[in-house]
């Protein structure tokens, strides 16, 4: 079963598509079907699939996520006690346990089966530069 690790350069908070790579990765493992899993190696970003026509939509999650968990150093956070990483950590592990780290797609006719305006995003919850591992799988 095909299997690679695709590579994601995150420049701090946001989402990062990947659905071109992982289309790339399916055509080139030349199945007409199966199922694609999508598996992220980190507890402080995620991923999501979600609109990737208008820009304004990755704003706004990323916009309503940091209003949900701001991070350690804000009052509203005084209960957290994990803070040695930085105020960015325990929010981002907090973000993260709220989405998913893994996501299974069906591969039809040999592509992904998305809808018109979904794509794979890599969310970041993390403030700095990280280089963040994805796993994708494909099986029958």
């Amino acid at each position: 079963m095909p299997q690679t690790i695709l590579t994601v350069s995150t420049r701090g908070q946001g989402l990062y598509e990947f659905t071109r790579e992982a289309g790339a990765f399916v055509r080139e493992a030349d199945r007409a079907e199966g199922l694609l899993t999508v598996f992220v190696r980190h507890t402080s970003c995620s991923l999501i699939v979600q609109e990737n026509a208008d820009p304004d939509v990755r704003r706004d999650l990323d916009r309503f996520f940091r209003r949900l968990v701001p991070p350690s150093d804000d009052p509203s956070m005084r209960w957290v006690s994990h803070t040695l990483e930085g105020p960015d950590d325990m929010p981002a592990h907090i973000k993260a346990a709220l989405t998913q780290v893994s996501i299974g797609i069906p591969v039809m006719d040999g592509r992904l089966a998305l809808g018109t305006w979904q794509g794979l995003y890599l969310f970041e919850h993390r403030d700095r530069p990280h280089r963040r591992e994805i796993v994708l799988h494909l099986g029958s």
